[in-house]
């Protein structure tokens, strides 16, 4: 499988549960506390969103600005100190991606870095705290994506929203040689099952990952039958809010 033979994200145990920013349960999404009760009910990993501040600090949060808030104000506006001070419920702000890493040192980390101004500060988080090994980083953007693994010499990474288009186009039409070439330098598609009345995570979709060496997580998956059925299927790992009935679905399969 491509990446850092010393990558410790690879390490987890399958099926991968990923707590797709962490266990909102009782609990404001990506927050320290939504990650702290990720990992209490079994996440195998912890899938997160990045953004910068005004003085350039890689910010955890999903959405761009405020608007959830009812604030018009985006995050690149506001310094680090400023969206700390932000009450987001439940004891819980906005907090950087090096004091995620720092609390929690042997969480493996699924990063999505979401604007090309955060690639920078995220990888400098990263590699300033050593965590390399225990993250994966992705971005929906082919063109960031690469950016960010350059940055980060041995990380991981999962493919882009190209080049899961181009893979699964090219293992509908069995061109195994082409998926492979699509995806060099990636360990995993993290896809949905469906893209509107196309379904991805198909057995030869998954059969043909597999055999390119390359994992398949599925995403948003809630329903604990849909967990089953997909780890029926094959897939590696599930991207979910409910990390909680997750863990029971693969204790259940196993």
């Amino acid at each position: 499988m491509a990446g850092s033979a010393q990558s410790v994200f690879l390490a987890a145990p399958y099926p991968r549960v990923f707590a797709h920013r962490g266990l909102a349960q009782d609990a404001p999404a990506n927050t320290l506390l939504a990650f702290a009760k990720a990992l209490a009910a079994g996440a195998t990993h912890l899938e997160t969103d990045v953004h910068v501040s005004r003085d350039g600090v890689a910010v955890i949060s999903h959405d761009p600005d405020l608007a959830a808030l009812g604030q018009d104000v985006r995050i690149d506006q506001l310094a680090i100190a400023e969206l700390e001070r932000i009450n987001l419920g439940f004891g819980q702000s906005f907090t950087s991606l090096a004091d995620a890493l720092v609390a929690f040192p042997a969480a493996r980390f699924n990063i999505d870095i979401k604007t090309d101004a955060a690639a920078e500060p995220a990888a400098r988080a990263i590699r300033d705290l050593r965590a390399t090994p225990r993250v994966l980083v992705t971005s929906f953007n082919e063109r960031r994506r690469q950016h960010v693994v350059g940055l980060l010499p041995g990380v991981v990474s999962s493919a882009s929203a190209s080049l899961v288009a181009r893979a699964v186009a090219a293992a509908n039409l069995g061109f195994y040689a082409q998926v492979r070439r699509t995806l060099r330098g990636c360990v995993a598609v993290q896809v949905p099952e469906r893209a509107g009345p196309v379904r991805i995570a198909t057995p030869r979709f998954v059969a043909m990952m597999h055999r390119a060496g390359v994992e398949v997580h599925a995403w948003t998956i809630n329903d604990p039958l849909d967990m089953i059925r997909l780890l029926d299927l094959g897939v590696d790992g599930l991207v979910t809010d409910r990390t909680d009935l997750a863990v029971a679905a693969a204790t259940r399969r196993s």
